[in-house]
């Protein structure tokens, strides 16, 4: 059997001192022999100068033992041979019972180089022994020849000399055997053992016991994050750190800890039962601590077993007691689940169909409206029942938009989303809502996980909810919401036939109000349903919310008692994906343009009324009362630049079909859907179809605006990106192009999300003659920024996650000097620009000119 041999420990455990100097006479190493006859603890010498650690003689630094001492290690870095000191007298502290005292000693030292790969010497091992002793005995023989010539009995002085180095023997002969005996108890005892030392808890020594359960790994004068490193993030550094500040023992039971036994092995679960105990020398400072325990981890799983087949087999009776109660009630549970889900179906068609006429008619009334106020402008009287009137029509829209979110047709926007960083968004509004008598409290747990659903929608559902906990506390009271992480097993999921067992993320929200009676507990959903008194509510408040959650595939549930408030649990879907950058609120000045719009809607006046807000904008417009006749004015030829078309039309040829068909005969074409109730046509599962642009009715003129102009600029800006691309290779081609005039070559920053765009850019900033780099998004333009030198920031306005405009004030603080072009879809207005942020605005589209005198304005100041 092989046997391995640790010279780690076999340095520390020699019973002879032994020190290990640096070229520079610096401490690397001592042995505890070493560190016990100079009363010292390595942590405080390690680094040291030798003869600063242990000067012999503060006063006078160049004494003959010192020199001695530093002559003896300059020979060995000279001559690369080892050098002997037979005999040196040095002051050393030592422990006495009155404390530590500095003595006088006499060594026997050997310094033997330790060379490297070169043969320099680098370091030096000093091996000392004390022969104290030996010098008072040669003292004593002197002392005997003295005293012979003074007449003295040889024989009493002789027998003196014996005596004396017989105690010494016996002493050395008795401490070595208590030691041996120590040792033995220490390695033998049933439990584990180990002594950490200093602020750095390195392992001093540990016993067998202490090897198997940490997996017999090389520990002996390692600090505890290097010797086991997966102790400490499950915080036991902590706990050791707490007894040596403290001084006071920790005492753990049955705790659990993580170890990894064997090498790229998986951590394994170990029970233990111990002890810290700090180590507390004379003087009372704490130089460690003692660990001391059991592996108890057979014990734990044995008492999980037997508490796991107890639970199980009262589990089993409470099942078999309530079988019968429970059949009985799943079967009343499930009939009530099925009239409400025919109830639900029922009012669900109706809703859709009274939604999509009933936009239809606020879409008339709302846009004739806002086509008058410019004809009554300065009447003050008209311009105030105008605001009546259209505040009237967001309220009609409200309404129906609350009926299909009851009826689950609603054409929602999922997205990833942190519900706490939602609710802590939230609070300046919710305070404004509820008023000052109502106290808001904000729990959101940490580490919560993230769930996909529709942002706007879900904010609607908090407020309202909130709302509604005002009324029920007559504006005086507590509102606590709360945002965690929930579990919904199979077991909850029997007793609730609409839930799927998994990982949800749980919304509370608990008012003090004046809570519900059971009667109205089980109406509490109903649409139209309301307590509130006539004109104080629709009774659509909650019915929305249960649509809402129940589209995005959540469970919801109401706790309420009357007098003490009711708590209302949103349980949405855990969502593993990483958090979705919040997109921008379409917003700047509203502009009209000289395209070409085709507008296709089968409602006479919905469609005269949408032409005419579209004539004003100055657009050329063309119109269809159904799919078909638009799709014979595309194929007849006639440029179109935009088709928007209303979701529900009739004929054969659905508005999707209708889209499609056109985009075949004009690839530029942008297409952007209008309807008030989408049916399946472009919302599938409840969520919009990718790609697809929708504006929901009643829209306003602005909304519509803006929209247009938006999707026009994108349109227009992909356009000149492929007719850069297209220019390149004609010039690279013929390889006639003319050099660009001769200019300070700038390294710029471009910043684009979008493709197409940011490839021609990058082109035409290369035709230019400057150093480009390209990045999609704010956030890798901020590591370019970090680790390279730009010029000059180029960055459009709309960016996912942080804006154009936020990403360039903070560029321009952190780099002073940098010059900012902002490419902005809403002309020379960009919002943001006017708050200390100096910058050239690129209005989109832009071609090469417009980049070469942006250039020109930034580079006067470069």
């Amino acid at each position: 059997m092989s046997v391995t041999i640790d010279y780690q420990r076999i340095f520390n455990l020699s019973p002879n001192p032994y020190m290990i100097l640096d070229r520079e006479l610096r401490y690397v190493a001592a042995n505890e022999a070493y560190l016990s006859v100079t009363a010292s603890r390595f942590e405080d010498i390690v680094g040291q100068y030798v003869l600063a650690a242990f000067p012999n003689d503060p006063n006078d630094p160049d004494n003959l033992p010192a020199r001695m001492l530093r002559e003896s290690f300059e020979r060995v870095l000279k001559r690369r041979t080892p050098d002997t000191l037979a005999l040196i007298p040095y002051r050393v502290p030592l422990h006495t019972p009155e404390g530590i005292v500095v003595r006088d000693r006499f060594w026997s030292a050997t310094h033997t180089p330790l060379l490297d790969e070169r043969g320099e010497v680098a370091f030096i091992l000093q091996h000392t022994v004390d022969v104290t002793e030996l010098q008072e005995l040669k003292r004593t023989v002197r002392a005997v020849r003295v005293a012979q010539e003074d007449g003295a009995s040889q024989a009493q002085l002789e027998a003196g000399v014996l005596h004396r180095a017989r105690s010494v023997q016996d002493a050395n002969r008795t401490l070595d055997e208590e030691r041996n005996r120590l040792r033995r108890l220490f390695e033998q005892a049933p439990g584990f053992v180990t002594v950490l030392r200093g602020p750095n808890l390195v392992f001093e020594m540990s016993n067998p016991a202490y090897y198997q359960l940490v997996g017999h790994r090389d520990i002996i004068g390692k600090p505890l994050r290097e010797a086991l490193p997966e102790t400490v993030e499950q915080g036991f550094q902590a706990l050791l750190e707490k007894v040596l500040t403290t001084g006071e023992p920790f005492v753990g039971q049955g705790m659990l800890v993580r170890l990894q036994r064997t090498p790229d092995a998986p951590l394994s679960d170990v029970y233990v039962d111990f002890v810290y105990q700090p180590i507390i020398e004379p003087d009372g400072t704490i130089s460690g601590v003692f660990a001391q325990g059991q592996d108890v981890t057979e014990q734990k799983r044995a008492q999980d077993e037997l508490r796991r087949y107890q639970e199980h087999l009262e589990e089993l009776v409470r099942e078999r007691t309530q079988a019968l109660e429970q059949s009985e009630a799943e079967r009343r549970e499930t009939e009530a689940a099925l009239r409400q889900a025919q109830k639900m179906e029922a009012v669900g068609k109706l809703t859709g169909g009274v939604a999509h006429d009933f936009n239809n008619l606020l879409q008339v009334i709302g846009g004739n409206l806002q086509l008058l106020q410019n004809e009554v402008a300065g009447n003050e009287r008209g311009q105030r029942r105008l605001q009546t009137a259209v505040g009237a029509v967001d309220r009609g829209a409200k309404l129906a938009a609350q009926l299909l979110a009851f009826a689950r047709r609603q054409p929602l926007e999922p997205v990833v989303i942190n519900l706490g960083r939602l609710v802590r968004g939230m609070d300046e509004l919710l305070r404004r809502a509820l008023g000052e008598d109502i106290e808001v409290e904000t729990v959101i747990t940490g580490g919560l996980w993230n769930t996909f659903a529709d942002a706007n929608q879900l904010e609607n559902v908090i407020l309202n909810l909130a709302i509604n906990a005002r009324d029920a506390m007559e504006s005086h009271g507590r509102l606590t919401i709360e945002a965690s992480n929930a579990m919904l097993d199979d077991h909850y999921a029997h007793l609730h036939q609409d839930v799927v067992p998994g990982q949800y993320v749980l919304l509370a929200i608990s008012d003090t109000g004046c809570g519900m009676s059971p009667e109205v507990l089980e109406r509490a959903f109903e649409p139209f349903f309301t307590t509130k008194p006539e004109g104080r509510g629709t009774g659509l408040g909650l019915s929305m919310v249960y649509g809402f959650v129940k589209q995005t595939g959540g469970h919801v549930k109401i706790y309420s008692e009357v007098g003490h408030g009711t708590t209302m649990k949103i349980y949405l879907p855990r969502a593993f994906q990483a958090e979705t950058a919040p997109t921008e609120v379409l917003e700047g000045p509203i502009e009209g343009g000289n395209e070409t719009i085709l507008v296709v809607e089968d409602d006479v006046a919905v469609r005269a009324t949408a032409v005419e807000m579209l004539s004003e904008l100055g657009y050329r417009v063309l119109k269809a009362g159904d799919a078909q006749s638009a799709l014979a004015i595309i194929q007849s030829g006639m440029a179109v630049d935009l088709l928007f078309t209303d979701v529900v039309m009739p004929g054969p040829v659905r508005s999707p079909e209708l889209a499609r068909q056109a985009r075949q005969a004009l690839p530029e074409l942008e297409v952007l859907f209008t309807s008030g109730y989408t049916e399946n046509a472009i919302v599938h599962g409840g969520r919009l179809d990718p790609g697809v642009a929708l504006l929901v009715k009643p829209y306003r003129r602005e909304d519509l605006a803006r929209k247009i102009r938006m999707m026009l600029r994108n349109r227009q800006q992909r356009q000149n990106a492929r007719d850069m691309q297209a220019l390149r290779r004609e010039r690279v081609r013929t390889a006639r192009a003319p050099e660009p005039p001769k200019k300070t070559r700038l390294r710029v920053l471009l910043v684009e999300d979008d493709e197409d765009i940011r490839t021609s850019a990058y082109e035409l900033l290369g035709i230019l003659g400057h150093d480009v780099l390209a990045v999609p998004s704010a956030e890798e333009a901020r590591t370019a920024l970090s680790t390279s030198r730009f010029d000059v920031l180029f960055t459009d306005v709309s960016l996912p996650g942080m804006s154009g405009v936020e990403l360039a004030r903070e560029a321009v603080r952190r780099i002073p000097g940098l010059r900012v072009i902002v490419a902005s879809g809403y002309g020379n207005a960009t919002e943001g620009l006017d708050k200390g942020l100096s910058a050239v605005v690129l209005p989109k589209p832009y071609a090469l000119q417009q980049i070469e005198r942006a250039l020109d304005q930034v580079g006067e100041g470069l």
